[in-house]
C-alpha cells in the first residue's frame, strides 16, 4: 500500500508513505500535490496520525443501562448497585453480543487499542473470561488488554484475593483495584500494597480505579505511587480517575506532586463520566471532580483520556468517539490556549500508547507496524474544532474500516 497526499502532526509539508509486509517502509516529504494512481491511496490533504486509544472502558458492562433498573442518583456508589442487579444476567451469550456491538463502534470511530477493565466480583468470571477469549480471537484486528478489575473490593469482596488470582491465571493482562471501595482506610491501604505484589508475582501491568470520589480525605494515591516507586514498576502503573485530586487543598498536591513525577505513574482521565458522576454531593458552588489534567501535563507527568463507559449504570450515553471526551476534557479542564490544541490529540493516542506500554510498537515511524487513521482536517486544531470524521483505519496494511465524505447541499442564503 502507498499513500499519497497526507499530512502529518506537527507538520505543514504534505507525506507520501509506502507500507510493505505490514510495516512502514518509507515516510517521504511531498514538493507538490501528487496525482493519484492505481497503486496509491490519495488522502488529499487529510490528516494521518496513530490510531485512537481507548484507555480505559468497561466492555462487560456496556450497552446495559436500566437492566433491571437506572441510576436514578447518578451517583458513582449507586452505579454500582445497578451493577450488582444486572451481574446475575450475565452469560457468555450475552457479553459476546453487547462486547463486540461495542468494539465495532469503537473501530468505526479510529480506536486499534483498547484497555477494558472487567469485574472479577463475581465468583464465575465470566466477564473476565469473556473478554480474555474475545482478546485473543481478535488479535489480528484490534488490540484489547484486560483488567481483572474487583468492583465490590479486592479485599472486602468475600474471596476477591482469589478471585483476582484466578482471573491472572487465566490470563488477564493487567491487575486492577479499587481502594476508596474498601469498607476501611487500612484495607485501602493493603489493597494497594496487594495489587504491586501481584502485578510482580504475576509480570502484569496495573491499574487501579484510584480516589475515584470527591472526598479530599481519600489519598490512596500516594500510596499507590509510593508503591510504584520502590518497586520500580512505575511506567507499567496508571491511576484512573484520581478525581479527588479535584478536592485536594495546594499545598497537599505540591508535595505529592513531588512523588508522583519520581514515581513514573501514568495517569487516565474520563472527563464526561467524571463531570457526570462527580460534585453529585455539592449544592453549589459544585466542584467539576476531575483531576487535576492541566498541572500533570504541565508537570511532565502522562496523562490522557478515555470515555469509559458506553451505556452502563454509570454513564447512560456515550458514543465511541473519543474526540467528544477530548473536546469535553480540553472545555473542564481549562485547556483552551492555542498551544493545548496544537497537541490536543496526544490525549486520546500517544499518551494513552504510553499508559498501555505499547509505545515501541506505535506511531507513524518507518519499521513500525502500519498502524494508522485518516482524520478529516489537517492539523489537530481544524480536526478537534470540527470534531472531524475518521474517514479511514489502517492496520498492519489492511483497510480496517473506511468511510464515505458526507455531502451536504444548500439553498443560496438570501442577504
Amino acid at each position: 500500500m502507498n499513500i499519497i497526499n497526507a499530512r502529518l502532526r506537527h507538520s505543514n509539508d504534505l507525506y507520501s508513505l509506502e507500507i510493505h509486509d505490514g510495516l512502514f517502509d518509507k515516510i517521504t516529504p511531498q514538493s507538490s500535490l501528487l496525482s493519484a494512481s492505481e497503486s496509491s491511496l490519495d488522502v488529499a490533504g487529510k490528516l494521518l496520525c496513530a490510531p485512537f486509544v481507548e484507555p480505559h472502558i468497561h466492555l462487560d458492562a456496556a450497552l446495559t443501562a436500566g437492566e433491571p433498573n437506572w441510576n436514578q442518583s447518578g451517583t458513582l456508589f449507586e452505579g454500582i448497585e445497578r451493577w450488582g442487579e444486572r451481574k446475575p444476567m450475565l452469560n457468555e451469550a450475552d457479553i459476546r453480543r453487547r462486547v463486540l456491538k461495542t468494539i465495532e463502534l469503537l473501530v468505526a470511530n479510529g480506536v486499534q487499542h483498547i484497555r477494558t477493565h472487567a469485574d472479577t466480583s463475581d465468583p464465575s468470571l465470566v466477564g473476565l473470561k469473556t473478554l480474555c477469549d474475545i482478546r485473543d480471537e481478535l488479535r489480528d484486528q484490534i488490540d484489547i488488554q484486560v483488567v481483572a478489575f474487583p468492583q465490590e473490593g479486592l479485599l472486602s469482596y468475600p474471596n476477591g484475593l482469589q478471585l483476582m488470582e484466578q482471573a491472572m491465571e487465566y490470563g488477564a493482562d493487567v491487575v486492577g483495584g479499587i481502594p476508596h471501595f474498601e469498607y476501611t482506610r487500612e484495607l485501602g491501604e493493603q489493597s494497594m500494597k496487594t495489587v504491586i505484589e501481584l502485578a510482580l508475582k504475576y509480570d502484569r501491568l496495573v491499574d487501579v480505579h484510584c480516589d475515584e470520589i470527591d472526598d479530599p480525605n481519600s489519598r490512596y494515591l500516594e500510596v499507590l505511587a509510593c508503591e510504584a516507586l520502590f518497586s520500580e514498576l512505575g511506567s507499567r502503573v496508571t491511576a484512573s480517575h484520581t478525581t479527588a485530586m479535584h478536592s485536594y487543598d495546594n499545598a497537599y498536591c505540591s508535595k505529592l506532586f513531588r512523588l508522583l513525577k519520581k514515581s513514573g505513574i501514568n495517569f487516565i482521565s474520563c472527563p464526561t463520566e467524571s463531570i457526570h458522576l462527580q460534585g453529585r454531593f455539592d449544592s453549589y458552588p459544585k466542584r467539576r471532580g476531575l483531576t487535576r489534567v492541566k498541572e500533570l501535563r504541565e508537570a511532565g507527568i502522562n496523562v490522557c483520556f478515555a470515555e469509559d463507559s458506553i451505556f452502563d449504570p454509570w454513564y447512560s450515553l456515550g458514543n465511541g468517539k473519543l474526540l467528544r471526551s477530548l473536546d469535553f476534557g480540553l472545555h473542564i479542564c481549562q485547556m483552551m490556549g492555542y498551544q493545548d490544541f496544537q497537541r490536543a490529540l496526544d490525549l486520546i493516542t500517544d499518551n494513552g500508547a504510553v499508559a498501555l506500554n505499547i509505545q515501541h510498537n506505535y506511531g507513524i515511524e518507518v519499521g513500525k507496524p502500519a498502524n494508522f487513521i485518516v482524520l478529516e482536517g489537517e492539523d489537530d486544531y481544524s480536526v478537534l474544532r470540527n470534531q472531524g470524521e475518521v474517514m479511514l483505519s489502517v492496520r498492519g496494511g489492511e483497510i480496517l474500516m473506511q468511510r464515505q465524505p458526507s455531502q451536504v447541499s444548500y439553498n443560496r442564503l438570501a442577504v
